[in-house]
């Protein structure tokens, strides 16, 4: 399945507590993405999330049901990291 690096613009701080998280988790698997990675910006407005899915669309589903933004969506042919590339190969992480 291929990877995404997706870009979220949020007008205010994000401020996601386990709840939101729990939900947002619930919506991705019903729709059949599935989270690796974010990275959240220094003023906490912006993310960087690695998703893997079937394809585009099914990351903007997702991103609007959960009623979070999709701005940037951008298919990524290779993975650097190790717990990242061990997920790959469906290996466990070194550690």
């Amino acid at each position: 399945m291929p990877f995404y690096i997706i870009e979220r613009n949020f007008a205010e701080q994000l401020d996601l507590n386990a709840d939101g998280v729990a939900a947002i988790s619930k919506i991705n698997g019903d729709i059949g993405v599935n989270w690796v990675f974010s990275f959240l910006s220094a003023d906490k407005r912006k993310t960087y999330c690695l998703y893997e899915a079937r394809n585009p669309q099914a990351i903007r589903e997702a991103a609007k049901k959960a009623n979070v933004p999709a701005d940037v969506i951008v298919e990524v042919s290779q993975i650097f990291g190790d717990a990242i590339a061990a997920a790959q190969r469906g290996a466990p992480a070194a550690g």
